[in-house]
């Protein structure tokens, strides 16, 4: 009788343990290809990781875009109306991307506080702005007024 006891305990004590374990393999995933969004405030205020992926939107500030001439690179900087931030993009823009455009762009930080994207998304029609960038811009308004 104490065999099989002790055979119930040792078969708990794996289930417990081997689904800890996958819920911390699961945890670890979901933390590594989690994308957080920033404002340029946020950004400005040191707030966004450096080195780490996330996402930041807001207007193309007027009069910001520069080509490099003979390849693909264009900097810009994305604006909350209150801050903006350097941005480096390296591809084609969405054909809808100009100055004074929303926008939502994905990369991340390199050590001197330019963002470095990797996707460049452009608003769909002139109605629409992403709900992150549209409540960015809206706390920045209301900031400036205060």
């Amino acid at each position: 009788m104490r065999t099989r006891r002790k055979q119930r305990l040792f078969m708990v004590v794996f289930l417990v343990v081997g689904i800890g374990i996958a819920v911390t393999l699961m945890l670890n995933a979901f933390k590594q290809n989690i994308l957080f969004f920033f404002t340029p405030s946020q950004v400005a205020a040191g707030e966004a990781p450096v080195g780490h992926p996330f996402r930041i939107g807001g207007l193309v500030a007027v009069n910001s875009v520069v080509r490099e001439d003979g390849s693909l690179v264009v900097h810009f900087d994305v604006t909350d109306t209150a801050n903006a931030v350097r941005v480096a993009y390296e591809g084609i823009l969405p054909d809808l991307f100009r100055e004074g455009q929303g926008i939502v762009t994905k990369g991340q930080l390199d050590d001197k506080g330019v963002f470095v994207a990797s996707e460049v998304l452009a608003k769909h029609d002139e109605n629409y702005m992403p709900p992150e960038a549209a409540e960015a811009l809206k706390a920045a308004s209301t900031l400036q007024q205060d």
